[in-house]
């Protein structure tokens, strides 16, 4: 591994657990300016503060200016993406490169590929294309890869979703997420299948605290390397709460009511 991913790595991946709690906050094209989102620097430095690894955002939010203080967070550029009011949403295209993200001072990238989607060998041909420029410049690649098209009929199915990570790895990626199949034993199999590291996305937003830290504990019983939640985190009433208990779970294997006990 060339030294500069490897240096790049240990700012989106904690290099004692090995784990990572990663905060997208790339909607605000899919979706608009949702709640949490609307003040993004104060979000950022919320989930900064509960112990984030990094977080997800696209380009246009970088140059709107630097942090400049709180506790240090990775930064990972976001390559793709669609709106929702796209006659086919599912259909991601580039809007960044990696020379745009070393510009900016990104430490990681990340595509959206959407498997099964009618327009997939595009989104293939881009992840080919931008794994090959990452390795080329040294920088991580995250793959977000889902399984969403016309012959999908559940995208948690263990079956699809450990194709969809295996894809995501044999064409380079150094982290592929996807979503959680709803089970330890049948993530495991995620796990096994895949090579490198993968962590689950966070998907809709849940009822309860419990119910989303269980899917995190189960990612991690699994054998999952961390987690890139967002809509469960950044519109939480406490995100910074949130993502410490989520954090202690990932980062130290504590229990999910240990985890509650650090939200109350």
């Amino acid at each position: 591994m060339k030294i500069g991913k490897q240096i790049r790595l240990e700012r989106i991946i904690d290099r004692n657990s090995g784990k990572t709690v990663i905060i997208p906050m790339d909607h605000g094209i899919s979706i608009g300016p949702v709640e949490g989102l609307v003040d993004w620097k104060s979000t950022v430095n919320a989930v900064a503060e509960g112990g984030a690894n990094a977080i997800v955002i696209h380009k246009g939010l970088v140059e709107t200016g630097h942090r400049g203080g709180g506790k240090d967070l990775g930064l990972i550029i976001h390559m793709s993406a669609s709106t929702s009011l796209a006659p086919d949403p599912n259909s991601k295209t580039l809007i960044c490169t990696i020379e745009e993200a070393i510009e900016i001072g990104a430490d990681a990238v990340s595509i959206h590929v959407n498997i099964g989607a009618e327009d997939e060998k595009i989104m293939l041909s881009d992840l080919g294309e931008v794994s090959r420029e990452a390795r080329k410049w040294g920088f991580p690649l995250l793959a977000m890869i889902y399984t969403r098209g016309p012959k999908i009929k559940n995208q948690y199915d263990p079956e699809l979703v450990k194709h969809a990570a295996r894809v995501g790895a044999e064409l380079g990626a150094d982290i592929v997420k996807v979503p959680y199949t709803g089970s330890p034993e049948t993530f495991r199999k995620v796990v096994e299948g895949c090579f490198v590291p993968v962590v689950i996305a966070g998907g809709e937003k849940m009822d309860t605290d419990e119910d989303v830290l269980k899917m995190v504990k189960g990612c991690m019983d699994a054998g999952g390397a961390g987690v890139s939640i967002g809509r469960n985190v950044f519109q939480h009433s406490r995100p910074t709460k949130i993502v410490e208990a989520i954090s202690k779970i990932v980062h130290r294997g504590i229990s999910v009511q240990e985890a509650l006990n650090v939200m109350n």
